[in-house]
């Protein structure tokens, strides 16, 4: 229909008008926010859903978020219905109902009307510094129940009309650990909301509310269409995948997980019965963070376009068990929700990644790989806190090496806290960032490496928690390739003693000159390491990726040590 009443011309206009809404928003959020978790990490994402909740456009940097703006629109129109008005804005962050995530990524929705009828949404979500709890940060790896987790923001209103709630404001602030970075987090979404507010109506005053919301429907609609058509390219089947989830962070695990993908003409189903129901400690995910995680596989396999709006994923089936790993319920805990989160995408890339190899390659270091580190400036002798994520190494398709040092596949397009960003304004040294060769990842095309990241305590009485994933299950090989290794942590103390390996770890006490020693593993190989060519291996060893004996022992090449040339091939390799 929207073919027919709108010239392509205008339609393409105003599509792509949409498109920039959502990218505008994007960039005033991060320019106006105070925290660099928003600003440099780019924790947040932005977006446009039409009346009724559904997703038009994402501004992104988190991948892990695609599907939560229209999981907390959807929420805020099943709670108010007609009752929302012209300056309403709604905050939400309850992690079983429409907020999706952990507490700490806190959401803004605000509706959108011209000439007094409702026609849009504004929507974004951001992960705030503080959100109280009890572990600075709040993400508290060692929690038990929802609780202990921070304040929850069950889909009500901070603005009623135009009026901010002010209580609400102050419950914040008395709540929160550095509440001056939390509130004008708020306001910098706020910032946000309204550029896309003014942006949509300016969008409806030039071409009409009509052209603008039957644009919409068409692009859900070419959405669904495009989903379907390379659907039908892929090869119909039932494809099988299962791995394990480490620990719950209390000692408890692993946890077996499973999927079943099936794939019909126009259908992509991804069954999780049979998974671990939900854990003691925070490991835990919401059915909507199990969405968005599949969601980010889905669209690597049948979006050449990268376009992301609702229409896309209604091809897209997924099941689990009520009161999961995958689907928890109140009051589970679920602060350190990514792990089985990125887990659930994880095991439809495995599942598929033999039948789909232009498409997925090997096992990646999969988690978050989080870290929260507290204590007092040297300088200031004011609080400070680190809250960021840490780099990794990915696997080897049927084309090339791995990447080395990139986020997950949950992180999405985010950063790091950069070096002198971070000496500058907490209390510590960085004294390595580094890659993690460990010669880990073997094959054909070897897997990326990940990273070592030392930070040095300059204060006593600091602390750092830190929950790092895939610390048992190595990232897996593909077609006769080498697995690839686990993230873990030591501590190295002032007196010399070394602590660890950790995977998982609750406030460790760092005093002056004790370091944090985080690294990260390196991704799965592709295809027989014997098939790699001899002067790639050579290079390797330059590069310092593995070591000589290793040239020899897994790719059977036999390097000079000092020159880095070829001396000749094992007998083994010969024989392979």
């Amino acid at each position: 229909m929207a073919q027919k009443t709108i010239d392509p011309f205008t339609l393409e206009i105003v599509k792509d008008s949409l498109t920039s809404i959502g990218e505008e928003m994007f960039f005033t959020l991060g320019r106006t926010s105070m925290s660099p978790i928003i600003y440099e990490v780019l924790d947040y994402a932005t977006g446009i859903t039409d009346a009724k909740g559904f997703l038009l456009t994402q501004g992104n940097g988190v991948a892990g978020f695609i599907g939560m703006i229209s999981s907390m629109v959807k929420e805020t129109v099943k709670k108010y219905g007609d009752d929302l008005k012209p300056g309403d804005i709604v905050i939400i962050n309850d992690s079983y109902n429409g907020g999706g995530s952990h507490l700490s990524d806190v959401g803004l929705v605000m509706p959108i009307f011209y000439n007094d009828e409702l026609v849009a949404f504004s929507a974004n979500k951001a992960h705030w510094t503080e959100i109280g709890g009890k572990d600075p940060g709040s993400f508290s790896n060692d929690a038990t129940e929802i609780y202990q987790e921070g304040l929850q923001f069950p889909c009500i209103k901070l603005f009623d009309e135009g009026k901010i709630n002010q209580a609400l404001v102050e419950m914040i602030r008395a709540n929160v650990r550095y509440p001056d970075l939390s509130i004008s987090d708020m306001w910098a979404q706020i910032a946000s909301l309204r550029i896309g507010e003014k942006r949509y109506q300016e969008l409806c005053d030039k071409y009409g509310v009509n052209t603008v919301q039957h644009t919409a429907d068409f692009l859900l609609d070419q959405g669904e269409m495009a989903a379907k058509s390379l659907i039908k390219l892929l090869p119909n089947g039932e494809y099988f995948a299962g791995d394990f989830i480490d620990t719950d962070g209390l000692g408890n695990g692993p946890f077996k997980v499973q999927v079943k993908v099936t794939i019909m003409d126009e259908r992509f189903i991804c069954d999780f019965r049979g998974s671990h129901p939900q854990v003691p400690g925070p490991v835990n995910c919401s059915y909507t963070t199990l969405v968005s995680d599949v969601r980010t596989v889905f669209l690597s396999i049948i979006n050449d376009e990268h376009q992301i709006n609702d229409g896309v994923f209604r091809p897209l089936e997924i099941i689990t068990d009520p009161g999961s790993i995958f689907s928890c319920e109140r009051p589970a805990p679920m602060s350190v929700y990514w792990e089985s989160g990125a887990m659930g995408g994880d095991l439809v890339w495995k599942a598929l990644a033999s039948v789909l190899p232009t498409k997925l390659g090997a096992g990646h270091f999969l988690s978050v790989c989080s870290v929260t580190l507290s204590g007092k400036h040297p300088d200031t002798k004011e609080p400070f806190l680190i809250v960021e994520p840490s780099v990794g190494g990915w696997g080897a398709n049927n084309e090339e090496d791995g990447v080395r040092a990139q986020f997950c596949i949950g992180d999405g397009e985010t950063y790091n806290v950069p070096v002198e960003i971070a000496e500058s304004r907490y209390g510590i040294m960085v004294d390595e960032y580094s890659l993690n060769t460990d010669g880990a990842g073997a094959g054909q095309f070897i897997g990326g490496s990940g990273v070592i990241r030392s930070y040095r305590a300059l204060t006593d009485h600091q602390a750092v928690s830190v929950t790092y994933g895939r610390n048992k299950f190595a990232p897996w090989g593909l077609r006769g390739g080498k697995d690839g290794s686990t993230n873990h942590f030591y501590i190295e103390k002032s007196n010399g003693e070394v602590d660890g390996p950790f995977g998982v770890y609750a406030r460790y006490p760092l005093n002056k000159g004790d370091v944090v020693k985080l690294v990260t593993g390196t991704g799965g190989g592709y295809g027989n390491p014997f098939d790699r060519d001899a002067q790639l291996v050579a290079e390797d060893v330059k590069n310092a990726y593995i070591s000589v004996e290793q040239a020899e022992e897994i790719f059977g090449v036999l390097i000079e040590k000092d020159t880095f040339k070829i001396k000749g091939l094992t007998k083994c390799r010969l024989d392979g």
